[in-house]
C-alpha cells in the first residue's frame, strides 16, 4: 500500500531566518507523525539551513527545481549533484509556474527528470491544464503529453521512485479546487498511462498527489480518494499550523 506523501512548496517565500522559524516549527508540530510522509521544499536560499533543522526528523528536504547538467557555465542554475550534496531527497519539476512564466518546455522537464532519476533524486513531476484546455476537453490530452514527454528518457521499468503531481493551473492559489471525483477521475487516467509508460508494477509503486489549493477544509475529501496518494501544497503550507492539518488529514 502506497503511503501518502504531503510535500510543502514554499516558492519564493522566506528568508533565511524566516525559513528557519517555520522549519522549526513545522519539524515540532510534525515531531511524531508517522501515517504520512512529509517534504518541505523551500527556497534555494534557504536549503542548507531547513536541512539542518529537518536532519534527524522524519521530514524530507526538497528542491524547487534544478538545471539537468551535473555542472557548467550556466549562470543562476543549481545542479542534482549541488542538491545532493544539501541532503535533498525530492526536487520538483515541471511546475506550471515554471512552464507559464519561465518557458520551460516537455523537453526540458525530460531532461530534468533523467538528471534528477539518475543523481538519486525522486522527481515530482508536476502536470496539469489550464481553466481553457479543461473547458476546451483538452485536460486529459495536456496531462498524457505532459506526462508522457517528463518520463520518455527514463529507462523502462527503472529510474528510481517517481513521484507525479497533478496540479489543474485553474485551482493554483485561486481558492478554486477540484472537486474529489474531478481528482479522482484524473488521478486514475494518470495511474492508467503509468502503466502504459512504466509497467504495471511502476504505476502501483508510483504516487500521484494532488496541488491546487489544498487547505485542512478539503484535504480529507481530497487524499482519501483511492488514487490520490497525498499533495503538493503552496499558500498554504506558509503557516505551520495550517500544514500541519492538511498532513493530519486522517484525524
Amino acid at each position: 500500500m502506497r503511503k501518502p506523501l504531503v510535500v510543502a512548496n514554499w516558492k519564493m517565500h522566506k528568508t533565511g531566518p524566516e525559513a528557519l522559524a517555520l522549519a522549526r516549527e513545522v519539524a515540532a508540530r510534525l515531531r511524531d507523525e508517522q501515517d504520512t510522509e512529509i517534504a518541505v521544499a523551500p527556497p534555494f536560499t534557504a536549503l542548507q539551513a531547513v536541512g539542518e533543522v529537518l536532519s534527524g526528523t522524519r521530514i524530507g528536504l526538497g528542491a524547487q527545481n534544478m538545471h539537468w547538467e551535473p555542472e557548467g557555465a550556466f549562470t543562476g542554475e543549481v545542479s542534482p549533484p549541488m542538491l545532493r550534496a544539501l541532503g535533498v531527497r525530492y526536487v520538483i519539476l515541471g511546475h506550471s509556474e515554471r512552464r507559464q512564466l519561465f518557458g520551460e518546455t516537455d523537453e526540458d522537464v525530460a531532461r530534468k527528470v533523467s538528471a534528477a532519476a539518475a543523481a538519486g533524486l525522486t522527481p515530482v513531476v508536476c502536470v496539469g491544464e489550464t481553466l481553457a484546455q479543461r473547458d476546451g476537453g483538452a485536460a486529459d490530452e495536456v496531462v498524457a503529453r505532459q506526462l508522457t514527454a517528463a518520463l520518455e528518457s527514463l529507462p523502462p521499468g527503472g529510474g528510481g521512485p517517481l513521484v507525479v503531481a497533478y496540479e489543474p493551473v485553474w485551482a493554483i492559489g485561486t481558492g478554486r479546487t477540484a472537486g474529489a471525483a474531478q481528482a479522482q477521475e484524473m488521478h486514475a487516467g494518470v495511474r492508467s498511462l503509468l502503466v502504459t509508460l512504466r509497467g504495471a508494477e511502476g504505476a502501483e509503486a508510483a504516487r500521484i498527489l494532488y496541488g491546487g489549493s489544498v487547505k485542512p477544509g478539503n484535504a480529507a475529501e481530497l487524499l482519501t480518494q483511492p488514487d490520490v496518494d497525498g499533495a503538493l501544497v503552496g499558500g498554504a503550507s506558509l503557516d505551520a499550523e495550517t500544514f500541519a492539518s492538511i498532513v493530519r488529514f486522517r484525524v
